[in-house]
């Protein structure tokens, strides 16, 4: 809507220069020539900035006077006349002229509401001449002219018609026209200078405008609090003023005086032109010597492009501007990183417009890197975090007010009084990882301990990771990572299993991928000792399952943000929360893990006895065939025949290397009472077996209190049962030739406790070589009773004998023990072809022994035993 306000001598042809919001008047031009855009907007065939056309919009106020009358001539008649008649027809007709002319003085309303809706203008061109030392100088280009078809009353069409036919045309002579903003005390938004126009204002006639105006803008304070409540959406409506003072004459020279004119318009925030829309279409970063200076900085090349709708064309010239980001406050001050610098715009009508600017960092200001007040972020993590998290960003920027002598002062003024937000385009930080790998893996189980909230009642992990990730094609400057840190989520078939915290120091090599191929980034860290925080124990135990078992590769997936510590030219800073997703893959430990790792007890030894138990402690060797090293501060695992808990196996500060292993140092508790007899009777029948030579094994299974900080995972680990063979005992002398069992079969694990036997005939007592297996005990035989047996079934004696007897650690011989023969056995005549020779023999015995306070009645069953038989 708009309103006019004419203090005028209300001239007839002069109050037609009333007009409203929507009619182009003679100020509008000067108002126009200030304000661009609502100048270029006036035509009925130029479309608005709300898409609608403007057949609507009132005419412009002419400032010259008209004429015009509301009566009609009346018809002549065709008759003819007497000259008197004709005389007086002929002063009637003047008389009538007269009245017409005076009335339009006396008609000032139908001529305004004529002006208003018959004015039509078309814009054809807007250009800048110049810049001045106060302003522009512009070329306005338009077509003017009255359409009488636009007035809808036909009355009112017709006194305008009349009127503007005896007026033909108006003049003025040069005007300065002065623009305030109502709204905020009338505060002076600009000038423009007009030169004289003559308009043609007969119905149709068109005149071609070609104007030449000067421009300057008001007050710089004026310009930016108009600037920051339109940036910021604030400005609903804004309503304008133009005042000055037309000197208007007609078409003979008449003078019509000289007449103050002001006008109000207003505008609706949807009728005022939008920010244009804008993409980047060149961005490069890359390191350039400073000037004057041997260092280097960060240099950042931006090309953007728009799209200019209207018949406006004019050249920017090169301007300065500061660039900064947000500082610690959303409404404190703002932190400047550099200055930027644009090349010439050319501006061209219904055309692209390119703009490029230039601009290089020395260094990253410390305010930028350093956490804010009662907080651990700098303002530089705040940006990267809400730029990586998909949030809007922007950076500041703001004009320079010293733009150097080629530029008027007034420029820098007005610019430096603005700043814009401007929105940096959105990247996406999907697929970032081209390739990860966790290798050189070993793990540590929890601290036995350690409190549960304790990181180290955790299992650890360690590792090389090494990761490939894709740089955008964009920065071209030396990137070295020096540190990671990263809390990351770990999943199993999409189930999350645990979190990884990772702090740990690293290394990069920068791909250059060439012509056309994506530029890569390589990125190694050792990680060592990083506690996994088992979220659920099910999935552990799926995890452990598909490595024990299956015959893939079992896929770990991470999700993480991570704290990246960078070195650039411009320093060392920590871009914080980037995202990162990868994928782990774990080979397989093999389906017979346990059986191939091949254990072997070397040095065994007894360190506690109870009538009930016995504790031993042992040097286990092993191989692990696994590409996985493994720590275990402390563990404890059940043993387990038939499924019955005999005993329980220790060990402490373990470490399991690949390949081979040896001296690890293993406890073991043999108990079977606490499954009660049949408990003890599984036990003696596990070690009689064992000395027999049979095949035999035993399986191991974790309990709650296998890692104590983590009964959870101890109880999850517990459906697994790991059956394995008996080890083998190392004992003095074996010739690891193996020994027949039972069936027959070849049995390399067993030991060979006896080794060798002496008969002698005429004294009938025998003396047998035994190996102990341990290295610092003494096992005591209690009681023997045994059967000697050739080829199995034939008896040859027997020995019974309950004095007890020591045997000693490494190979020793019993006493002389009585042997009462079997006189009408075949096995007797065997013995007596073998005199002063050997033969193989086999044996049963039922065995007493005491280690400690420690005592077990044991069968034994040997076969194959050498015999040497003496007189």
């Amino acid at each position: 809507m708009s309103s006019s306000d004419f203090e005028t001598e209300r001239s007839p042809l002069l109050a037609a220069s009333t007009s409203s919001r929507d009619t182009k008047t003679l100020a509008d031009l000067t108002d126009g020539a200030l304000e661009s855009t609502p100048l270029l907007s006036t035509s009925n065939t130029t479309p608005r900035y709300d898409g609608r056309d403007d057949s609507d919009r009132a005419s412009l106020v002419s400032a010259g006077a008209s004429h015009s009358g509301d009566g009609v001539p009346p018809a002549r008649s065709t008759t003819k006349s007497t000259r008197w008649p004709s005389i007086i027809a002929a002063l009637l007709l003047m008389g009538l002229a007269t009245s017409i002319a005076i009335g339009a003085f006396f008609v000032p309303a139908a001529v305004e509401k004529y002006a208003k809706e018959a004015i039509v203008i078309e814009p054809t061109n807007l250009a800048l001449e110049s810049i001045t030392t106060d302003g522009i100088r512009a070329r306005i280009q338009a077509n003017f002219r009255l359409d009488a078809q636009r007035v809808k009353n036909v009355h009112v069409r017709r006194v305008g018609q009349f009127t503007t036919w005896l007026a033909k045309e108006l003049a003025t002579e040069e005007t300065r026209v002065k623009v305030y903003w109502i709204d905020h005390d009338n505060m002076l938004l600009g000038t423009a200078g007009l030169p004289p126009l003559t308009i043609a204002i007969a119905n149709g006639h068109n005149t071609e405008l070609d104007i030449v105006a000067d421009l300057a803008p008001g007050d710089a304070d004026t310009i930016r609090t108009i600037a920051n409540q339109f940036l910021g959406g604030k400005m609903d409506t804004i309503r304008v003023r133009g005042i000055t003072e037309i000197t208007v004459k007609t078409r003979f020279n008449i003078p019509l005086g000289t007449h103050a004119v002001s006008e109000t318009m207003e505008f609706e925030g949807k009728e005022l032109p939008p920010l244009p829309s804008y993409n980047i279409t060149g961005l490069n970063f890359e390191e350039r010597p400073l000037p004057g200076n041997d260092r280097k900085g960060m240099a950042a090349d931006v090309t953007v492009t728009t799209f200019n709708p209207y018949p406006v064309a004019f050249d920017v010239p090169a301007l300065k501007f500061e660039v900064s980001v947000p500082g610690c406050k959303k409404h404190g001050p703002a932190i400047s990183i550099a200055t930027a610098l644009t090349d010439v715009i050319a501006l061209r009508p219904e055309a692209d417009v390119k703009v490029t600017a230039h601009s290089i960092v020395e260094e990253l200001p410390e305010p930028l890197t350093r956490p804010c007040p009662g907080g651990t972020l700098s303002p530089l993590d705040k940006l990267f975090e809400a730029y990586v998290a998909g949030e809007p960003v922007s950076v500041l920027v703001r004009g320079q007010k010293d733009q150097g002598a080629e530029v008027p002062g007034w420029i820098g003024d007005i610019i430096s009084s603005v700043t814009v937000p401007v929105p940096l385009p959105q990247q996406s930080f999907d697929n970032l990882l081209r390739n990860f790998s966790l290798t050189d893996v070993s793990f540590s189980l929890p601290d036995p301990l350690a409190d549960p909230d304790d990181p180290n009642s955790n299992p650890k992990v360690s590792g090389t990771i090494v990761a490939l990730a894709a740089l955008p094609s964009e920065l071209n400057i030396g990137l070295n990572v020096s540190s990671v840190k990263a809390k990351a989520d770990v999943f199993y078939d999409s189930r999350k299993l645990g979190e990884l915290e990772i702090y740990e120091k690293a290394s990069s090599i920068q791909i250059d991928g060439g012509p056309g191929e994506e530029n890569l980034i390589e990125i190694t860290s050792r990680v060592h000792n990083t506690p996994l925080k088992v979220t659920d124990d099910d999935v552990l135990t799926d995890v452990i399952q598909a490595l024990l078992f299956g015959d893939t590769d079992v896929i770990l997936d991470i999700s993480a943000l991570v704290d990246v510590g960078v070195l650039t030219i411009l320093g060392q800073f920590v871009v914080k929360g980037v995202p990162v997703e990868g994928r782990i893959p774990l080979k397989p430990l093999g389906n017979d893990l346990l059986g191939s790792m091949q254990p072997q007890v070397g040095e065994l030894e007894v360190v506690d006895t109870s009538p009930v138990s016995i504790s031993l402690q042992a040097s286990v060797n092993v191989t692990n065939p696994t590409p996985y090293a493994a720590y275990i501060p402390w563990i404890s695992i059940n043993i387990l025949n038939n499924g019955t808990v005999l005993g329980e196996a220790r060990a402490k500060r373990l470490t399991i290397k690949r390949g081979n292993n040896t001296n690890l140092k293993v406890t073991a508790l043999w108990r079977p009472s606490l499954a009660g007899e049949d408990g003890v009777q599984i036990g003696r029948d596990l070690i009689s077996q064992y000395i027999s030579g049979y095949n035999t094994t035993v399986t191991l299974r974790t309990h709650p209190g296998t890692i104590p900080s983590q009964p959870e995972l101890g109880k999850a680990l517990s459906k697994f049962n790991f059956t394995l063979p008996m080890p083998r005992l190392s004992v003095p002398g074996d010739d690891e030739g193996g020994r027949h069992d039972g069936d027959g079969s070849t049995n390399d694990t067993a030991p060979h406790f006896i080794r060798g036997a002496t008969f002698h005939i005429f004294s009938s007592q025998a003396t047998f070589t035994l190996a102990s297996p341990f290295s610092r005990n003494t096992i005591y035989i209690e009681h023997i009773n045994a059967t000697a047996l050739y080829n199995h079934t034939e008896e040859i004696g027997r020995i019974k004998y309950d004095s007890p007897f020591g045997c000693p650690p490494g190979v020793s011989t019993t006493p002389r023990l009585p042997v009462d023969w079997s006189l009408d056995s075949v096995g007797r005549d065997k013995v007596k072809e073998a005199l002063g020779g050997r033969l193989k023999l086999d044996a049963k015995a039922t065995v007493s022994v005491r280690i400690g306070s420690w005592t077990e009645t044991l069968w034994y069953v040997g076969r194959g035993i050498g015999a040497s038989v003496r007189l």
